[in-house]
């Protein structure tokens, strides 16, 4: 359904792309993953017409409806938000306006007025059959959280996360044949997610996604478009697959050199060892069996470095973490934490989550003790120092200063090679560490963070939403960093392969502001909530 032949994308003298060819087919649900600035979102633009300097053709048949998830949340903002989402189907949104304009102002004495009444009819009738289009674009807007009483509110009265989900529901509402959607589970919380994994499941055209959830990747896509090298390459399977595979070809790349130019008692030696950290992902050695099932041949090994991220704690705790008594918490009438009395064990490390809006971040600037609570109050462990990741991250790192400078602010005495070594485990090059802080992006502000966190070596780990803004590889090195890190670990995120990682408590904030404590995985509490025990 869509037919790129001989695509070249270069920016000045840069080549993002050279040379692509690619034939993306109906029934199938392509992944486009690779590394930040690689060209994921340029080459997605091309797809969909948004970006039209490029040598080479990409051809979509004109019969074919396109979906385009917008990325501008204020487009709409003097629209009812059902008429945001009706303007999805731009053919239906003009004869339905036009036949209102007319039923209240028209001359129904005029033959005119009256033929053009009939066009419109069959107009609405072609696109919407069975006259339902207020009901299923309301069905629509409840599953992404907007609930009914808004639906006839102004766009311009929502929250910024909200207009995401109401343009969300634009795309999905005319069951487009070609759907193009750049981070479509921004702003939602895991319901909702998984909601939207299961309407994806079912499209039935061509559908390109970018996405840094890995979860959702997994859940969604048949095939995997790999940006990277200058070129895009198609692999058929989820992300899982392709990034096993990967790994594989690149592990095997590294015999094939290594016989090349060593002996056998040295390759000896590199294969034992090698065979001692098999999984640079934990997930990987149980899917092992996967391998056997996959094509690889086509794969070579990514340009993509991982982050190193390591958490060590610089003290032992003692036998007492952190417990919270009686902590409620309202926003003027509005109650989001109601009488919440928990203990947290040395050690534990627990999944913050609840839908958005119901108190997490509320929780955790508590806990920090960055706010007070209406009521209640926080009792830290003697030993524990916590470190602490906020949802507001990339707004906080700022200032003309270069990142080393950032970082060395925080503790002018330590070592000046130990800092430059933790910029360079994440991924930040001797050049890069000298730019200045105010000129990086969201992600190169996460990985500030966490560098900072790593540093500090805190035995309380505090994160809210850290797997924001990071590519795929940084959020697989966090979920095993949190996983092997040796202290406790309370973190919100909606990333439930980051949440799989390393979870062993689950606590949800519900509408009321009272939580649900299970003890486990994410995935047995995923498990126990699907059958009702919860």
């Amino acid at each position: 359904m869509v037919t790129v032949q001989n695509l070249t994308k270069r920016f000045g003298n840069r080549v993002l792309f050279q040379e692509i060819n690619l034939k993306l087919d109906r029934h199938k649900r392509y992944g486009l993953i690779g590394a930040n600035g690689a060209g994921k979102t340029t080459f997605l633009k091309i797809l969909s017409g948004q970006d039209e300097e490029f040598e080479g053709e990409v051809i979509i048949p004109k019969a074919n409806k396109v979906g385009v998830l917008g990325q501008n949340q204020f487009a709409f903002e003097d629209y009812t938000i059902m008429d945001a989402v009706l303007f999805g189907n731009k053919r239906l949104y003009d004869a339905v306006k036009e036949k209102e304009d007319l039923y209240t102002n028209g001359n129904f004495e005029d033959d005119a007025v009256n033929n053009r009444l009939a066009e419109l009819e069959v107009i609405c009738v072609e696109e919407d059959p069975t006259y339902e289009y207020e009901v299923n674009i309301g069905k629509i807007l409840e599953n992404v959280g907007i609930p009914v009483e808004d639906h006839y509110n102004l766009m311009s009265s929502l929250d910024s996360a909200d207009k995401f989900k109401v343009l969300l529901a634009q795309v999905l509402f005319p069951k487009p044949d070609v759907l193009f959607l750049d981070e479509p589970t921004n702003n939602l919380d895991i319901q909702t997610i998984s909601w939207l994994e299961d309407e994806l499941q079912r499209h039935e055209g061509t559908m390109v996604v970018i996405s840094h959830d890995r979860h959702f990747l997994n859940s969604v896509v048949t095939h995997i478009l790999d940006v990277d090298y200058q070129k895009i390459r198609e692999f058929t399977g989820n992300y899982d697959d392709w990034y096993i595979a990967a790994n594989v070809i690149a592990k095997q790349q590294e015999l094939d050199n290594a016989k090349k130019q060593k002996e056998k008692e040295q390759l000896e030696a590199f294969v034992r060892r090698f065979s001692a950290n098999a999984s640079k992902a934990k997930q990987a050695t149980s899917r092992q069996k996967q391998l056997d099932k996959l094509v690889i041949d086509d794969i070579k090994p990514s340009s993509r470095r991982d982050p190193s991220i390591v958490f060590k704690a610089q003290r032992v705790m003692g036998d007492e973490a952190l417990e919270i008594h009686n902590i409620s918490h309202s926003y003027g009438d509005e109650q989001v934490l109601n009488d919440i009395t928990l203990k947290f064990e040395p050690d534990e490390k627990v999944a913050l989550i609840g839908g958005n809006g119901v108190g997490k971040t509320t929780l955790l600037k508590i806990i920090m003790e960055e706010m007070k609570p209406s009521s209640g109050e926080v009792k830290w462990g003697a030993t524990i120092e916590p470190s602490y990741f906020p949802q507001d991250t990339a707004d906080i790192i700022e200032g003309d200063g270069t990142l080393y400078d950032w970082l060395r602010a925080f503790d002018p005495k330590r070592d000046i090679a130990e800092i430059r070594n933790c910029l360079g485990r994440m991924l930040f090059n001797g050049e890069q560490q000298e730019k200045s802080v105010v000129s990086i992006s969201g992600g190169e502000k996460h990985r500030m963070m966490l560098s900072k966190m790593m540093l500090e070596g805190g035995n309380f780990l505090v994160l809210d939403e850290p797997s924001n803004h990071l590519d795929l590889e940084a959020i697989v090195a966090l979920g095993e960093a949190l996983h092997e890190f040796k202290g406790n670990v309370i973190c919100v995120s909606h990333d439930r392969e980051l949440l799989d990682a390393y979870a062993t408590r689950i606590l949800e904030i519900q509408e009321d502001g009272t939580i649900i404590d299970f003890k486990g995985t994410y995935e047995e509490f995923a498990e126990a909530k699907a059958d009702g025990k919860l």
